[in-house]
């Protein structure tokens, strides 16, 4: 039961003449009266049981994008209702509007829909429904919460996907679709033409210019059926934040997992269309997504979904597990992109010691995010505090660099950028590999 403000009015109203004018237990004597006529209104107010409530589900949606939920409020009673109904999801969901009055004849339906704007990923879920219907007098109400369930299912937003068209008109170019063909060494033959002035030499075949009245050039296209395989680390080190442009709007900056799947979903739908196998695993000590995407339509869909439930755990990355996970995809060469923040103790602690067992069968890139605050506190120096914080700034910048060093030195390549400019930066990395026939 729950009461409304016309009850406390009441009792006020009815006491304040009491109080002024009679004695004795004429008080006490309102107060029943007023509790009775609250019984009497419980009474006489609909069960909210009456109501039938279903709920049709928005499935996914991705983050900071609107969807909607919607109640079917159905009157199975014997009477016209008036009632309120409530549509709680967790805070996370970002319901608004969730509250509905509805007026209900017998037998009749009406939709409820409540707006949803996520604002974190993975199964965001209602908490329950509650229903409220008033008596006659409008004094207490009758009230039942129940379990309606429903999910919402927040993936990454790929704000990196605005960068895809101009990649692809590249890939397009690489690929022979255009005018533009690679001639090099590891790359697939496509068909033979004349020699043009500006040709590179390396690429006259001899052969079929002595069946020829000019010299004969090959050109090459782009392996096509390789496989990529992203690593996704989830460990402590994904838990940082890194700025971003938008500082203003959010002071928090966002987490390099956020950003660090950005990347990926940018290089698999751009893999995908080039031609290649794409494969995700996502761990830290514990493998906690391994998902086979080369068979997949969408695959940015795919990949989305099988990220949205990871979240940063706050343990060490176990890259031998990693590494182990990655093997048993196959021992034929890959394209193994680790997404993981070049942080130099756990760069050198955890994952120096399985890249050689990496190294010898497949091409490997380091992905990292960097964080552009240590650049901008590097170059403040205005008071001691400034120089103090500009000589630890420093001292990390160097620590980085040579961790990046080491890395190349075992024949890893390393992109580092900020959250912003690491998803193009890897796309761009992985055409170059292709042009040059190194996947």
């Amino acid at each position: 039961m729950a009461i409304t403000g016309r009850l406390p009015l009441l009792l006020l109203a009815g006491l304040v003449p009491v109080v002024l004018v009679a004695r004795g237990s004429t008080p006490w004597l309102w107060l029943l009266v007023v509790l009775a006529l609250s019984g009497l209104d419980w009474l006489a107010a609909p069960a909210p049981r009456t109501l039938e409530i279903a709920r049709r589900s928005p499935g996914a949606t991705r983050l900071g994008t609107p969807a909607t939920t919607t109640l079917l409020v159905t009157n199975a009673g014997r009477r016209p209702v008036r009632a309120l109904v409530r549509d709680a999801w967790q805070p996370t969901a970002g319901a608004s509007g969730n509250r509905h009055r509805v007026r209900l004849a017998v037998g009749a339906q009406i939709a409820c829909a409540t707006p949803l704007l996520p604002r974190r990923r993975g199964d965001l879920r209602a908490v329950g429904v509650t229903v409220r219907t008033r008596g006659p007098l409008g004094l207490v109400c009758r009230q039942q919460t129940r379990d309606v369930p429903g999910t919402v299912r927040s993936l990454p937003p790929f704000e990196s996907r605005k960068h895809l068209p101009s990649r692809l008109a590249r890939l397009r170019e690489l690929d022979g679709r255009a005018a533009v063909r690679v001639r090099g060494e590891g790359t697939e033959f496509d068909s033979l033409r004349e020699y043009v002035q500006g040709d590179d030499v390396r690429s006259i075949d001899w052969r079929a210019s002595a069946r020829s009245r000019s010299v004969v050039v090959r050109t090459w296209q782009p392996e096509r059926d390789r496989r990529v395989v992203l690593v996704l680390d989830t460990s402590r080190t994904s838990a940082g934040r890194v700025a971003t442009s938008g500082m203003q709007d959010d002071v928090d900056g966002v987490p390099r997992l956020d950003s660090a799947m950005d990347a990926a979903l940018l290089l698999g739908a751009l893999a995908a269309r080039a031609g290649d196998r794409v494969d995700l695993v996502a761990g830290d000590r514990r493998i906690r997504s391994q998902v086979r995407l080369h068979a997949a339509r969408d695959i940015a869909a795919r990949m989305q979904d099988a990220m949205s439930t990871l979240e940063p755990v706050i343990a060490e990355a176990d890259w031998s597990a990693l590494a182990g996970a990655v093997q048993a995809l196959g021992r034929r060469r890959a394209l193994v992109v680790l997404l993981t923040p070049l942080e130099p103790t756990a760069v050198e602690e955890s994952l120096l010691p399985v890249l050689p067992a990496l190294t010898r069968y497949h091409r490997v890139v380091l992905a990292s995010v960097r964080d552009p605050e240590l650049e901008r506190l590097a170059g403040v120096r205005d008071t001691i505090d400034d120089v103090y914080a500009a000589a630890a700034a420093e001292q990390a910048l160097a620590r980085r660099r040579h961790t990046a060093d080491m890395l190349a030195a075992l024949g890893v390549d390393v992109v580092d950028a900020d959250a912003e400019s690491l998803p193009p930066a890897l796309a761009d990395h992985y055409l170059t590999l292709k042009a040059r026939g190194l996947l």
